[in-house]
């Protein structure tokens, strides 16, 4: 069963095949609409008057200068395209063209300023896309001489307009420089005098100089600053390892220095040196309570009460460290400790001489600071009071420079437009049969093709087998080609218990036609694949709408089911109005329509023999009354498994599905349906109605039928007997 919802449509896109199908389908549309068009416009411009176009150059000079506002900037502040447009457009406005009017009243009385407006065309010459200085001037008309005429009247407009506004403008700018110029002095002076009052105020010259210097001495100062501290940390390192060395401050080792080289010192230390071992031996001996031992003690004591005091005495203070063994360490220096506290002194002093160097250039450091954060304040006035002298002194002399240009261009008389090109009697410029003709066959194909295209919009046909595929949301089962007239005489074969043979027309010889008979080999085989034999022994074969080949295709199916060693019957199982025995030159007293109201009539088909293949066919039968009652009678369905039993395949030929039931009732007894669509008849809404119709059943797909040859490629192949044989 194939589900298709209502109103399903697939979507299509137009390539460039297709678009030129639809012009050369559409051809006598185009060729119609662009026969009207070029009809009309050769009626158009034979009744079109000629028309002539006159043209002059002016080379022209701005009356509106861009230099204004000199006492401001110095510079001019208009740019030259602003003021050529200003130009442009005073030219264009409607006194020149009246003065021009009166000029040429006496030739052309009836002539009014806005007919020569109307009819003029003023612009500016562009060349290489830079706007010239030249101006062209284009009048068309009518009379080739009246348009030389107006051109001359306005060139002599325009120059005399030219040489007033000149001598005007020369003179207002004169004045206006004078006015400038004197105020610029008076603004010269007073901007003088503030700069003067600012240095000798500040005392200075050019602060900038001056703050320059001051910032590269500041440098300087901070670069030595960083070499002393560099040198002081070395140094505080080389201090700090004697002192290590010595294990004395640079107070202690300067007194211990002192104490080694004092012979008074020594000779007290010596002394007391003598005494303590006196005691030291003494003790050996006695205990510290007996008299020899006091009395050396009592000499120690004195002797160390002078040591004391000779050490004030040499040292210049009392020390905090007074023991015994500090007055002995400190007056027995060696020569190597000597040296060391030499070198720790003269250290130390390198020390205090570089803290005291640093101290001076830090104050030194700060005073170029304080006076450098002067400065910024300073040069800002400075810089606001200089440019201003030197603004108004170049502002003073190029208005100077301007005054005496003008002065040079009174004195000439001003610049006077000059005349590049001359107007000339018009020229025909209008009507052109050829440019009208060429404009016409573009509007003509142009409309044509919209034409073309607006009746295929609003034609639903399907046109080509593509288009049935992207349209139809079912399988293509195949192409039949369109059927050519007959060339050779061909027959088919009626085989009745024992009648004689029968004669076909021509249209039933087609069937014997190689290509026909190939394309429906192929479509039978794609259903033999979408529908096994063994689930597919009842086939209904229609189409939306009357004329699309339903009947040529289920004719063509049994051809060649039969043709594959099936065992087909071919019913015609449209009761209102039969045709498969009028194809097929067979009677219809006895048929289907027959069989159902007749519940013992026997079947009898008709065995038909086209060419290798043998089918029975079961007509219609005599017009039914009522055959939807037939369709679905019980005994239909009773009929149907008779024939499913006894053929391999039963091929039912119906009515179109639109419009009627009977198909719709005929395919409730069939295994599957197959729908006929013929191209360039066909619509695409009547094949989504009639698919939407038997939705509900076994839809197997549409077969596309009367293909152009164009659109199927020939093939060629070798006959038995060796000759070569050509089919779409």
């Amino acid at each position: 069963m194939t589900p298709l919802p209502p109103g399903t449509e697939l979507e299509t896109d137009l390539g460039y095949g297709q678009l030129f199908a639809i012009l050369l389908r559409r051809r006598l549309w185009i060729v119609t609409v662009l026969t009207s068009t070029l009809l009309a416009t050769i009626l158009i411009t034979l009744r079109t008057k000629p028309t002539y176009k006159s043209q002059m150059q002016l080379l022209v000079e701005p009356n509106y200068p861009a230099r204004t506002n000199l006492s401001q900037t110095g510079e001019e502040t208009q740019t030259s395209e602003e003021d050529y447009a200003t130009q442009l457009t005073l030219m264009r406005s409607s006194q020149f063209a009246e003065k021009a009017a009166q000029l040429l009243k006496d030739d052309y009385p009836s002539l009014q300023g806005s007919a020569i407006e109307k009819r003029l065309d003023l612009s500016q010459v562009v060349e290489d896309k830079t706007e010239t200085r030249i101006f062209e001037a284009i009048y068309t008309d009518t009379d080739p001489l009246k348009t030389q005429q107006v051109l001359q009247a306005l060139q002599k407009v325009y120059q005399n307009y030219n040489l007033q506004q000149e001598k005007l403008r020369l003179t207002q700018g004169l004045a206006v420089i004078t006015r400038q110029s004197e105020a610029a002095r008076d603004r010269l002076a007073r901007v003088e005098g503030d700069l003067k009052q600012f240095r000798t105020n500040q005392n200075l010259i050019d602060p900038e100089q001056e703050a320059q210097a001051a910032a590269e001495a500041l440098n300087t100062i901070e670069k030595e600053r960083q070499a002393i501290q560099a040198q002081y940390q070395e140094t505080q390192a080389r201090y700090q390892s004697l002192r290590n060395q010595l294990q004395l401050s640079a107070r202690e080792a300067l007194n211990a220095s002192r104490l080694s080289q004092s012979d008074r010192y020594q000779s007290l230390l010596n002394e007391l040196q003598k005494t303590e071992l006196a005691l030291a031996e003494q003790r050996v001996q006695f205990t510290d309570e007996s008299a020899p031992v006091q009395e050396l003690l009592e000499q120690r004591s004195r002797q160390l009460q002078l040591l004391q005091q000779e050490r004030q005495r040499v040292a210049g203070s009392a020390s905090s460290d007074s023991t015994d063994e500090s007055l002995r360490r400190q007056g027995q220096f060696a020569d190597i400790e000597l040296d060391l506290a030499g070198k720790l002194l003269e250290t130390n002093t390198q020390l205090q001489s570089l803290e005291a160097r640093d101290r001076v250039l830090a104050e030194t450091q700060q005073q170029l600071r304080a006076e450098l954060n002067r400065y910024p304040n300073l040069i800002a006035e400075y810089n606001r009071l200089q440019p201003e002298v030197e603004i108004q002194q170049n502002t003073i002399k190029q208005l100077l420079e301007t005054r005496q240009n003008i002065s040079q261009e009174l004195a000439r008389g001003g610049f006077n437009w000059q005349v590049v090109e001359s107007p000339q009697p018009g020229r025909k410029i209008a009507p052109e049969p050829k440019k009208n003709l060429m404009l016409g066959t573009v509007v003509g194909l142009f409309l044509g093709g919209v034409a073309a295209f607006a009746r295929e919009a609003l034609d639903d046909a399907v046109r080509s087998s593509d288009e049935l595929k992207q349209k139809v949301a079912l399988p293509l089962l195949g192409i039949i080609p369109q059927l050519p007239q007959p060339k050779t005489s061909s027959r088919l074969v009626t085989l009745f218990s024992q009648s004689p043979r029968v004669e076909l027309s021509p249209l039933e010889t087609m069937y014997s036609w190689q290509p026909f008979r190939e394309s429906l080999d192929l479509i039978y085989k794609n259903i033999q694949l979408l529908a096994p034999p063994s689930k597919l022994r009842a086939l209904l074969v229609s189409s939306a709408c009357a004329g699309e080949g339903k009947s040529t295709l289920a004719l063509g199916l049994a051809s060649s089911a039969a043709r594959l060693h099936k065992k087909v019957l071919l019913i015609d199982a449209d009761l209102r109005r039969p045709s498969l025995h009028q194809r097929l030159c067979l009677p219809n007293d006895r048929g289907l329509s027959m069989l159902l109201e007749q519940q013992n009539a026997p079947p009898s088909p008709q065995t038909v023999a086209t060419l290798d293949s043998v089918v029975d066919v079961l007509t219609a039968g005599p017009a039914a009354e009522d055959p939807v009652k037939l369709l679905s009678s019980q005994r239909m369905q009773e009929l149907m498994r008779s024939f499913e039993s006894a053929y391999d395949l039963v091929l039912l030929d119906t009515p179109p599905i639109l419009g009627l039931v009977d198909v719709m009732q005929t395919a409730s007894i069939c295994d599957g349906a197959v729908i006929a669509a013929r191209l360039d008849r066909t619509t695409q809404a009547e094949l989504n109605q009639a698919i939407v119709m038997l939705r509900q059943f076994n839809i197997l797909g549409i077969v596309a039928n009367g293909a152009k040859s164009e659109s199927v490629p020939y093939r060629v192949y070798a006959n038995r007997n060796g000759n070569r044989q050509e089919w779409n």
